[in-house]
């Protein structure tokens, strides 16, 4: 069987613009895939205070990373994203540290979204000098990966419960700041270092030039080595475009593609596909609803109706599309037999329920 599976998080509009974001979406094709779909049972909606996203819950539960997830902490992906970038786990417990800015309110704080901080390597390397004494003293290895994704060892706080940051991105805070025992000891390290970034060189040339300046660390995604080698078994014999932190998962499979085109994989179409399509990220997390709809639109054009040819044509047997939010995922699946079913309306209501 052809099967491709796409997650895309943030299809789902949230449900209060529900209804007026829908009205405003082009997207025939996409409409056609979600009233025909058949639905298996939707994922129980996650708390307002999860600390992954869904779309991050799904893809970890995907590669059998469950236990974190049971136990209400962000996916244990640090051991796998050093990997990722050339990087050998040693011993012990790694956390990722993502070099940050935290916007400070009237009332809270809140995190910006990493992918706007536009941080370079030679800026990152200087915060990076700057920051590792302070780990050093505190008996914390203290590893550069690339400009945005540090790691840290520290045995000693493998009992934190700590977030992504897509998940605490734009929200008060504190709910999603590492918590539990030695937590206290990560504060006073982090205070430290924010207090040494706080007139860094860095930091003043990019405040001179209108860029928020770098005046934090998100610490989280707590793994082991042994975790570096799973899953035992690969889901998928073939994943396209994993970004970001679930780019850790693409070394699992034995075909991983970081850039694809939907002409690229309706030419040679795989036995089992995964496809992240993360473009309304940005502008969901950023409340950009424009923003969202223009990208939205450009999927249309660029992914679904391609794909939806492709299952008209049956050089694709099964097309799965996995659609989230910040609470909710649901999945809408369409085969030869769903496409067939010409009496139902093409509409976009599903994404109202």
């Amino acid at each position: 069987m052809r099967h491709i599976e796409i997650i895309v998080p943030f299809g789902l509009p949230p449900a209060s613009m529900a209804s007026a974001l829908v009205h405003q979406m082009h997207a025939p094709a996409l409409a056609t895939l979600i009233s025909r779909a058949k639905m298996p049972p939707r994922m129980p909606e996650f708390e307002p205070v999860a600390r992954v996203l869904p779309h991050g819950a799904w893809l970890a539960y995907q590669f059998g990373l469950t236990a974190a997830l049971e136990s209400c902490n962000s996916p244990p992906v640090a051991t796998a994203a050093m990997q990722m970038l050339g990087m050998t786990p040693g011993t012990g417990v790694w956390f990722i540290l993502n070099p940050a800015h935290i916007h400070l309110g009237l009332d809270h704080a809140t995190l910006s979204d990493l992918r706007q901080l536009s941080l370079s390597n030679a800026e990152s390397r200087a915060l990076f000098d700057a920051a590792k004494p302070y780990f050093d003293q505190a008996d914390k290895t203290l590893l550069f990966g690339d400009a945005s994704t540090w790691f840290v060892r520290a045995n000693d706080w493998n009992a934190l419960l700590t977030s992504t940051p897509d998940a605490a991105c734009g929200r008060n805070l504190l709910p999603w700041m590492p918590e539990g025992e030695r937590e206290l000891e990560w504060r006073q390290l982090h205070n430290a270092v924010q207090m040494a970034w706080h007139a860094h060189p860095v930091n003043t040339a990019r405040e001179q030039r209108g860029a928020e300046p770098v005046n934090a660390l998100w610490l989280w995604g707590a793994a082991s080595r042994a975790l570096a080698s799973l899953p035992a078994i690969v889901p998928y014999t073939a994943t396209y475009c994993l970004s970001g932190w679930m780019s850790a998962f693409g070394p699992f499979s034995p075909d991983n593609r970081q850039t694809c085109s939907a002409i690229e994989l309706t030419r040679n179409p795989p036995e089992h596909g995964l496809l992240l399509l993360d473009s309304l990220l940005p502008p969901a997390l950023g409340n950009d609803w424009p923003q969202w709809i223009a990208s939205v639109n450009a999927l249309e054009k660029d992914w679904f109706a391609p794909l939806l040819e492709a299952l008209q044509e049956q050089t694709l047997d099964r097309l799965t599309l996995h659609l989230s939010n910040d609470i909710s995922l649901t999945t809408f699946v369409n085969d030869r037999q769903t496409l067939h079913k010409f009496w139902i309306r093409k509409s976009l209501a599903r994404l109202q329920s």
